[in-house]
């Protein structure tokens, strides 16, 4: 069986004991029931995982000893910054947890053209939080030890702007120079469009702000797909898989 693993954002140390999170919490609490004496590992972003000793399980409170820190090499040296213009409902949340999955770095959701989705500034805080939390959960499912980071959203010429990898990318219908042909990167900015796609005039800002056209085949996907198809190929040619 699968040991369990969980995310718990405060610091962790070997030989220190601590109360678990409230997320934790429930799932060793409620949902595994598991026991004192059980054996959990932990994570917090800083790129290892904590096998820890479970040494107090209440209904709303959790113990556990943290006996050794564990180096896991899961996290792919090629660093990749998605531009997800915003879908609705399950699709967002698909293409975070499978991003998150394939080894996305960081993804920023954004307001395009065709977007048809409204979000309030009011509300984004909320959805943030949402799509962070599925990232986390996606981190626990998989065995990555960073999760990735979750910015609010923004208007796709903002985002165009502040990026500065070493290679960007627009997914498009026409590439102009096969992937092999480009020199290695360390880091990939890559916009993706809404489900009716980038107008053309959004395509010719990208390009304006230094991004190439890339295709992934003759077969149009869906704008919850593409990214899950486009990191694993960018992470075959040029990063962990």
């Amino acid at each position: 069986m699968r040991m369990p693993r969980f995310y718990d954002p405060q610091d962790l140390n070997e030989g220190m004991t601590i109360e678990l999170c409230e997320n934790a919490v429930q799932h060793i609490s409620r949902a595994l029931r598991m026991r004192p004496g059980e054996t959990i590992k932990l994570f917090n972003g800083d790129g290892s995982d904590y096998l820890a000793t479970l040494a107090s399980v209440e209904k709303r409170s959790v113990r556990a000893h943290i006996d050794k820190k564990l180096d896991v090499p899961v996290e792919s040296n090629l660093k990749i910054h998605i531009g997800q213009t915003l879908s609705r409902g399950e699709r967002m949340d698909y293409a975070v947890q499978k991003s998150t999955e394939m080894g996305v770095n960081e993804i920023t959701p954004l307001f395009s053209e065709r977007c048809e989705v409204k979000l309030p500034t009011e509300r984004q805080p909320k959805r943030v939080q949402h799509w962070q939390q599925t990232a986390i959960s996606a981190c626990e499912q998989s065995g990555r030890v960073v999760p990735p980071k979750i910015q609010a959203p923004q208007k796709l010429r903002d985002w165009l702007a502040a990026q500065t990898a070493d290679l960007k990318f627009v997914l498009h219908h026409h590439s102009e120079k096969p992937l092999e042909q480009l020199e290695p990167p360390e880091s990939i900015a890559l916009l993706i469009g809404p489900e009716g796609g980038l107008t053309e005039d959004e395509v010719e800002l990208a390009q304006e702000y230094g991004f190439q056209p890339l295709t992934l085949g003759p077969r149009v996907m869906r704008t919850e797909t593409a990214p899950v198809a486009a990191l694993a190929v960018l992470n075959y040619l040029w990063g962990d898989i």
